[in-house]
Formats: structure tokens, sequence, C-alpha cells
């Protein structure tokens, strides 16, 4: 094991630590998710927590966080044993978290869920809420409307109200599960900061991030799991004294060791990323056209107006923009899950606008949700029957209205050996897979049977290095093969490294169209930020 410290991560130079996790073991049905783990956390240092999508990370943390209680172990807070039995008992001793996949009242606004519990007074100080909404968004880089309910706002502002929430409560210790894979450049240079006053005002802070980058530059510490088991740790000195590039090989072959080596494609490894993407010779014919595209706004939602687009067969169009300003709506409206006010869509040269989700989808459209355990899955029902959701009562199925187990297991096997499903079976709940892993069995199901067009709305969000090289030859290979992609992404380095084209959206309209190639990421962030207008057809 890398470093100088013990099996909890202590060193001579260290500070007490604030909580201390010794010897946590949690097990689920099927899957061994920590085992034996020691980790400490100590005040004034941010403690990045790598490994691949399934390796433990969020399952300890929720035992931090009192989400779940463990089989075995101790949790010592200034050396004292604890029991952290609840949520509400991790907040009264200053444990703050924010997950991956949201935890607000989706009809409450974005205030009643900051004040929610926030105090025990008979009165809520809705004036002094807002102001410190508007403090902390403004530290973040963020703007949130107060009044807007959370279920209208895009997972990204959600995401962003998540971290406010837990800025908001001041806490000995602040778990920050992927808190970055939403926010906009400004505002992940904006949170660096945040972490750092925190950091001097002696709070821990665990980030638990695929970004290797962001976990050599923010890091003070950094633990590696790898299947629920400890398997290195760089403790401050080891992370001073080597290079960045240094770092990522030594993170990468801890958290793999000899099952993948560093690859020059991964956009997380590098710090300056090239397109990936040659110009190649595509067809003139569109396969999908968005013409003039009105989509009335709900909520807190942009809406889109006047939104105009083409993408032609076997073509990579990605949809870059600062998350908010109309992907979701584009998305759906595609995808036949919204109306249209006004406008057309036409698919394989026939206009799709008045039909149905299933009809669309007969035709060869496909939708990838960024909302995979909310939309793309339903976590109760086993992996197998989620691979067949969108084809129930169909052949081979279903016959005579009744399932035929035998075809649905068949199916199952394939796709989780295909896609690399980590699972002990089919018939095991999706709700308690990884999320990298769940997302393998949405895109296992969309891109099965004969996809024509796939949309896919923020594809590798909270993805594992591995997995997110999976996704992406996935959709660079069907491509290949003449399916088109149209890919949402707040990763301007995924989109230059994926896409033929870059649109870039901006309150609800297409700001510009930027072919592919040398100097296409400078021209892109100046459409997001508004600049000069430029369409390429």
């Amino acid at each position: 094991m890398t470093g100088t410290t013990d099996t909890a991560g202590h060193d001579a130079a260290a500070a007490p630590a604030a909580v201390e996790l010794r010897g946590i073991t949690k097990a689920f049905p099927g899957v061994l998710a920590n085992d034996h783990i020691d980790l400490a956390l100590r005040p004034g240092e941010v403690h990045c927590l790598l490994g691949e999508n399934g390796a433990g990370k969020s399952t300890l943390m929720s035992i931090l966080s009192g989400m779940v209680q463990p089989d075995e172990g101790d949790i010592l807070m200034d050396g004292a044993p604890v029991r952290i039995d609840s949520p509400k008992r991790a907040i009264e001793m200053g444990i703050g978290m924010v997950y991956q996949h949201t935890t607000l009242v989706p009809t409450l606004s974005v205030l009643d869920n900051l004040m929610m519990g926030s105090s025990r007074a008979f009165r809520l100080d809705e004036a002094g809420s807002r102001e410190r909404l508007a403090e902390v968004a403004a530290m973040l880089g963020v703007d949130v409307d107060p009044d807007a309910e959370t279920q209208s706002l895009a997972l990204g502002q959600q995401q962003q109200v998540e971290i406010i929430k837990a800025l908001w409560r001041g806490s000995k210790v602040l778990i920050l599960d992927e808190p970055t894979s939403m926010l906009t450049p400004q505002g992940v240079v904006e949170l660096a900061k945040a972490v750092e006053r925190l950091k001097g005002h002696g709070l821990g802070v665990v980030l638990i991030t695929h970004k290797l980058h962001e976990a050599t530059s923010m890091g003070d510490r950094v633990t590696v799991l790898k299947q629920g088991r400890v398997v290195g740790r760089l403790a401050p000195h080891e992370l001073a004294g080597r290079s960045h590039q240094e770092l990522q090989d030594v993170i990468v072959g801890m958290m793999f060791g000899e099952q993948v080596a560093p690859a020059p494609e991964l956009v997380e490894l590098q710090e300056h990323v090239e397109p990936a993407r040659a110009r190649r010779d595509l067809p003139e014919e569109p396969l999908l056209t968005v013409d003039a595209l009105e989509v009335g706004a709900k909520g807190g939602e942009m809406g889109l107006r006047g939104v105009s687009l083409a993408v032609r067969p076997g073509e990579i169009l990605g949809i870059a923009g600062v998350d908010g300003n109309g992907q979701r709506e584009l998305a759906e409206a595609i995808a036949g899950q919204r109306p249209a006010t006004a406008g057309d869509i036409r698919f394989r040269g026939v206009s799709i606008a008045r039909l149905s989700v299933w009809q669309r989808e007969r035709l060869g459209l496909r939708y990838v949700s960024d909302d995979r355990m909310g939309e793309g899955t339903v976590a109760a029902l086993p992996v197998g029957l989620n691979l067949v959701l969108k084809r129930i009562g169909q052949a081979p199925f279903w016959r005579r209205g009744s399932i035929r187990h035998a075809e649905v297991e068949r199916n199952a096997r394939e796709k989780i050996a295909e896609f690399a499903i980590r699972t002990p079976g089919s018939g095991t709940r999706v709700g308690t897979l990884s999320g990298g892993n769940i997302q393998k069995v949405v895109l296992a199901r969309e891109l099965s049977n004969d996809p024509k067009l796939v949309v896919y709305n923020k594809p590798t969000y909270g993805l594992d290095i591995v997995t997110t090289r999976m996704v992406r030859e996935r959709i660079e290979a069907l491509a290949a093969e003449g399916v088109s992609a149209l890919v949402i992404s707040t990763d301007l380095d995924e989109l230059v490294a994926l896409c033929d084209r870059i649109a870039v959206i901006s309150r609800g309209r297409i700001a510009g169209v930027i072919e592919n190639g040398a100097g296409a990421e400078q021209r892109v962030g100046e459409l997001m930020v508004g600049g000069h207008a430029e369409v390429v057809r």
C-alpha cells in the first residue's frame, strides 16, 4: 500500500482526527460494500475518497451521515465512540452531506427546503434565510431562485441547492459526493475557494470524486477504495512531493491495478484536451431536424424559444451550455415527454411532433435521461425487469399477457455481460447498485433493439474513469455504424473529445453551432458567455 501512514491513515505530523472510522463493515444481499475500512478525517483538511463505481465510497459516507447503519465497526468523534443512528443525529454532531442523488422535497420551494429543520424557533426567519441563501449562493458562484419549486429545477440546479443546504448549517465535517459534476467552471472555482475558507475555519471536508485532477488539486489527503477495501493512501507530503502526472499514474494504479493503464483519451486525466475526433464525411440529408421549436417554461425552468438544429446520420452532435438553460426541455421535447407549443420535429423524414414516446421509440428514437434513479429506472424492480421496461407486453418477453421469465432472464444475462454490469444477479433490485452500474442498466436497455438516434442527457455524470470510457466508446462505435447521437453535457472537455459539432444553448435558444476542430473549445466557451453567434449547418 502506498504511503507511510498506518492503517487508518495517521501520520506523525497530522492533527488529531475529528472523526475516525474503525473497522467499518457493511454487507447488502450479495454485495460486501465495506470490508473493515479504517479512515481518519481531520480538521482543516480535504480528504479525497476515490474508487471506481461500486467501490463502497457512498456506502461508507452514508454510514457516517447516519443514513445506513454498519454491521461492524466503530465511529469516534474527538476520540470518543459515538452512535450515529440517523441523519438528524449526524447533523446534530456536525456532519453534513451532499448526496450524489437529490434529497430535496420536490414540491417545496428552494427556500422552504433550506429552512426545513434549520431552526427550533416557532417562527422561521424568512428574511434572514433569504439573505443567507444569497450569501452562500454568491460564495458558490451560482444564481438560485428562492421561490422556485425544486422539482422544476434541472438536476444541476438541484445539486447546487444541495451544496448550499450543506454549507448552510455549519458543520465540523462536510461530505461532498461528486459536488462539481453539474457546476459551471466558475462554480467549481468558487466551490474550491469556499472549501479553502472552510478549511481555514477548521472544517474537515470529504470529497468523493471521479475527476483525478480535482483530487490532486483540491485534496490534502487521498484514500483509494476498491471492492469495499482500502487499497491505497496518499498523505499530504506525498501529494506535495509528486507531479500531477505522477499522482495520476499512482492513483490509477491503486484503483485498477493491472486491469487498465492510464489512457490518453480519458479527459479526466488530462490538463488540456485536444479534439479526439477527426472530421468525418457525413450525409448531408439530416436524420433529425428541429425547426423553430418552442416549449413553454414551467416553474423555474427556462423553456425553449425558436430552437433549430439538425443531426445527420452517424453524427454526434453535442449540446453545451450552463445547466438549466433549456437542455432538459430540449431532450424531453425530442423524446416526446413534453409537448411543443410551436415549431416542428422531423425524424427519418416524417413529423413526430404529435407522436407518443412509444411511437417515437418504434421509429428508433431513444432517450437516456440524466435522472437515472428517478426516471431512468424503477429502483424497487430487479435488474432483469428494468432491462425490458420499455417492452412490457411485447414478444419475446410477454406472451398472451403473461411474462416469460426465461426470456427476461436470458436477455438480462446477455446485457449484464455485454455492458459489464456489476450486480449479484438479474434478480437484484436495481436501486441497490452503484450509480455507474445503474447507468449501465439504462444504456443497455436504450441501446438495444435497433436504435437510429439516441438523445443522451449527461451520459457520464458521476461515473468512474473506466465506465466513462466505456460509455464514450459505445457512443462512438454506434456512430460508426450510422447511429446518430445528441449528447447533452455540461463537461465541455467531453464534448470536444467526442462530438463532430457542438451547439451552444443559452436562455432557451441556440447561440451557435461550432464544427469541432482546432480552437473549438475556445469558440464554444465564448458562445457560452454571450459571444457572437456562429452557425455551421
